[in-house]
């Protein structure tokens, strides 16, 4: 079984000091469960006041433009004709199908301290404020390449009898064995957020948000400070898993997609390997130099996509 977050959190505890109240020390020992249950509480009253469902007072949302694909960047890269690469990948697919981009940088944001992977969340929200009428907002890590041009994210992956078609139902959020699983009665239209899991859990190197209060609500929960403050073994991606199994809010609105979806990785060793016809690619591990660098990763894939790109 999986705990929350005791066993994935890094755990440094202070000298035993005298007390010399008792009060203060239950207050500060019961300090984050008590916040951790009020935040459960909002969610559950935002839960119910929405029916658990998109209601007719959400603002509608045009489709215009049908996706947003966002990537962040590191500040500091050796290799500038690799991001290029990258920024290439992802302008002319968005520029295929009519989807706008968000293309940041780790230092755009300020953090807080926590560590630069919390960026994609950001990202994800700052998207979101910039085209507000986008219906979905695809957030792909930097290591990674879009290669069949001819898939459209609204429909390959978010259509509804698609969605309906792969889900995987009835399945522990957390692998092999978290008791919380995803809803075996699941229908296309009530998914907002859909992710994929490779061997180390669920996969937050591609995952893909439904624009509308709801995705605010959850990006920003997301990211909530008192999360961030926990310091998880893996920063945003378990601060993840520990909401999708607390907060029904959330797992209502999951669908875990076969991770070849949208998150089919360059090499088998962390997850299911890529074939040709997929979405995407993701050089998941990859190195800063050597022969597993990005780079020479990304090299095995350049020519691939390019040539399926001018052929389209």
């Amino acid at each position: 079984m999986h705990y929350a977050y005791p066993s994935r959190k890094n755990s440094n505890p202070p000298r035993y000091l005298p007390r010399t109240s008792r009060l203060p020390t239950l207050r500060r020992r019961h300090l984050k469960p008590i916040a951790l249950f009020g935040l459960g509480i909002l969610a559950l009253v935002w839960f119910l006041s929405s029916g658990g469902s998109r209601t007719g007072s959400e603002r509608k949302i045009s489709g215009k433009p049908p996706v947003v694909l966002v990537t962040v960047f590191e500040e500091k890269s050796d290799n500038a004709e690799y991001i290029r690469n990258i920024k290439d990948n992802r302008s002319q697919y968005a520029e295929k199908h009519g989807y706008g981009t968000l293309f940041a940088e780790v230092g755009d944001y300020d953090l807080g301290g926590s560590p630069a992977s919390w960026s994609k969340v950001v990202a994800t929200r700052h998207a979101m404020t910039k085209y507000p009428d986008a219906k979905y907002i695809w957030y792909l890590d930097q290591d990674s390449l879009i290669m069949n041009p001819r898939l459209k994210v609204e429909e390959y992956v978010m259509g509804t009898s698609r969605l309906e078609d792969i889900m995987i139902r009835d399945l522990p959020v957390v692998p092999p064995d978290s008791i919380i699983k995803t809803f075996s009665n699941m229908k296309g239209d009530d998914v907002s957020l859909v992710i994929t899991q490779d061997k180390d859990g669920l996969a937050v190197g591609s995952f893909i948000v439904r624009n509308g209060e709801w995705a605010k609500f959850f990006l920003d929960t997301w990211y909530d400070p008192l999360y961030r403050s926990y310091n998880f073994q893996k920063a945003e991606m378990h601060t993840l898993e520990h909401i999708v199994q607390w907060h029904p809010t959330v797992l209502s609105r999951l669908a875990i997609l076969p991770q070849r979806a949208i998150n089919a990785y360059s090499r088998p060793d962390r997850g299911e390997q890529y074939k040709d016809g997929d979405i995407a690619v993701r050089f998941a591990h990859c190195r800063g130099t050597g022969e597993k660098s990005c780079a020479k990763e990304a090299e095995r894939f350049s020519y691939q996509w390019r040539t399926s790109f001018n052929s389209h």
